[in-house]
Parts: structure tokens; sequence; C-alpha cells
């Protein structure tokens, strides 16, 4: 299955953007892992880093349900793969298995879609306690748009390095 990745649009308005750069971005890094092994998705491949891609799709998962449902909906969810808080805990996927983190990233983007398309607009607020502020809802989309591009140049070289291939 081909990912569909859409580029965005040229000429739109601000919240439209910034959907169409984060659906990007979101689709960027499920073509970085499309058409490896299970195997290959848990390949730490820049020595001394335990990064994987798979790890990235766990923490992107992570992400999203932090900044879309406990900051902007306040829903009281612990993380996926941490009962601490523990960002770093989605990194490990060693033993991971792929259809849960690929489950757990897609069933966390559908509800920071259904997030953001309910919320009257982009001044929406919600508490950040990590921060021990309220943000809007475009900052953490500004944000979401950050997390995934850093990452996806981790992408980047972790696909180059699994298998050669570069672009995608």
């Amino acid at each position: 299955m081909t990912i569909e990745r859409i580029g965005p649009p040229l000429r739109a308005g601000e919240r439209e953007t910034l959907r169409a750069f984060l659906d990007f971005h979101r689709a960027t890094l499920a073509r970085k892992c499309e058409g490896l092994t299970d195997e290959q998705l848990r390949q730490q491949s820049s020595p001394p880093s335990a990064l994987s891609l798979l790890g990235l799709v766990r923490h992107m998962a992570e992400v999203e349900r932090a900044w879309f449902r406990r900051v902007i909906a306040a829903e009281d969810v612990p993380l996926v793969w941490s009962e601490t808080d523990d960002y770093q805990a989605a990194y490990d996927a060693r033993d991971a298995d792929r259809t849960e983190a690929f489950e757990a990233w897609q069933r966390e983007v559908a509800h920071a879609r259904r997030i953001e398309l309910a919320a009257e607009s982009l001044d929406v607020t919600g508490h950040q306690a990590r921060w021990g502020e309220d943000v809007s809802l475009r900052l953490v989309m500004l944000h979401m748009i950050h997390e995934y591009a850093r990452h996806n140049g981790h992408a980047d070289l972790l696909r180059e390095a699994v298998d050669g291939t570069v672009g995608v």
C-alpha cells in the first residue's frame, strides 16, 4: 500500500495551512516506514543511539496524545508506553509490536484530528502542565509540525541506514 502524501496548499487560510503541513509530516513518517520488515523497523541504525523507526512511531503516538488529548482536550489519559510520563520510554522498540505501535499512532492521530476540527478557533487554549502555562491550539499545531519535521529528519537517516533508501 502506498501512503498518500499531499503537499500543503500554496494559498490557504492559516488553519487549513497548519492542518495540511501537519498531515504532510504525518504521511512523511509513514512513508519512511513503508515496505520495511518488523526487524528493519526495530533496527537501531545509528549507534550508540537506540533510536529506530518504530521507536519514532511510538514516540509520535505519545506526542500526539499529550498535546491534543491531554493539553487541548484536557483528557486525563496516561501515556501509552509509560506510567511515569517518561516520553523516552516509547523510543525503546527492541521488543515492540509493529501492529500495536502503528495502531496506537493512527488512533492518536485520529483523536488529534477530531479535537482540532472541533475547536472553534486556533485561539482555543489548554494547559500544558509541564510548562505551567496555557497554550493555544495554534502553538500546539506549530509545535507538532516542528516535532514531526525534526523526527522526520531522523527518519531519513534511519531509513537510509536500514536499506539505503533516500528521498521517500
